[in-house]
């Protein structure tokens, strides 16, 4: 039996046979449905993914929670990850979500997986050299939401650029039919960049942490002169801060490769602050006066 639906109402299906049914009967009257995949945590950034999603014409909005165990490696915060549920809920219920997947681990990897996504050669790039098998988990588990609810649209924050990227990848090389949005980074007032994981710095950790972000806008201003003045002085930044850990500062293109001599490109910057791993990215224009 197919569960009931009520427009304008939030419903949560923990249960994967549920989950399809919803899904498939919300196809069959012609709803399409805009899904943004999380792993629960929700914060302002969360937020923003919603309402980019709910301003999405005659769709139904649907967010997933799942804290997926095969993008964690042996060593990184997976039993810490926090969970809170209720609160979770809460956010989707003010937000105006009106499905959620809250999907356990059997029901996500039954017996496994023994199957996985290849990222490719990106997958080993970046935050993949850091952090070796995560995209794999990434692509897997999102390949797995896009097959269990067969969303229109997928919304995705820029945050996290080189899982977005790859994710535009996945969809193109196996074809599914999904269209994938991608919403710039929601910040502090101070501008750091919202993640689940700041909840971890603790005193003055979070002003540290404000060095990534004042690293990246020093990059940005100065974009026209080139790609080595970009890095020079986001480095610059970094270098002042000894309790900023860095693992990479690179300028990329906007597909990740190559930054280009002139036009759109991306800088990144990973680094801990004590035991805390953040990410940060932002776009710059280089070799063209007044951009970036």
């Amino acid at each position: 039996m197919t569960p009931r639906f009520t427009p304008g109402q939030l419903h949560v299906h923990s249960g994967l046979e549920d989950m399809v049914a919803t899904a498939r009967a919300l196809r069959a009257v012609g709803r399409k449905i805009a899904l943004v995949p999380t792993m629960g945590a929700l914060h302002d950034g969360h937020r923003q993914l919603m309402r980019t999603a709910r301003r999405l014409p005659g769709t139904v909005l649907a967010a997933s929670i799942f804290v997926n165990p095969l993008q964690f490696g042996p060593n990184e915060d997976f039993d810490r990850y926090p969970r809170p549920l209720e609160q979770d809920l809460q956010v989707c219920g003010e937000e105006r979500v009106e499905l959620v997947f809250t999907p356990s681990r059997e029901d996500m990897y039954p017996g496994g997986p023994e199957v996985t996504v290849d990222p490719g050669p990106l997958g080993g790039e970046l935050e993949g050299a850091s952090r070796p098998g995560h995209f794999a988990g990434v692509l897997t588990v999102v390949s797995k939401l896009f097959n269990i609810i067969r969303p229109d649209y997928a919304v995705f924050g820029e945050k996290d650029y080189q899982q977005l990227t790859l994710i535009r990848k996945l969809v193109r090389d196996l074809n599914h039919d999904v269209r994938i949005i991608g919403v710039p980074i929601v910040r502090e007032a101070d501008g750091l960049a919202r993640s689940s994981r700041n909840t971890y710095l603790a005193g003055d950790q979070r002003t540290v942490a404000l060095t990534l972000s004042a690293a990246l806008a020093a990059g940005a201003r100065v974009s026209a002169g080139g790609a080595g003045v970009v890095l020079e002085s986001a480095r610059a930044v970094l270098d002042k801060e000894p309790l900023v850990e860095v693992d990479y500062l690179e300028l990329r293109g906007t597909d990740l490769g190559p930054a280009p001599e002139r036009g759109e490109a991306r800088l990144l910057v990973a680094a801990r602050v004590g035991t805390t791993r953040l990410i940060d990215n932002a776009p710059v224009v280089l070799g063209v006066e007044g951009e970036g």
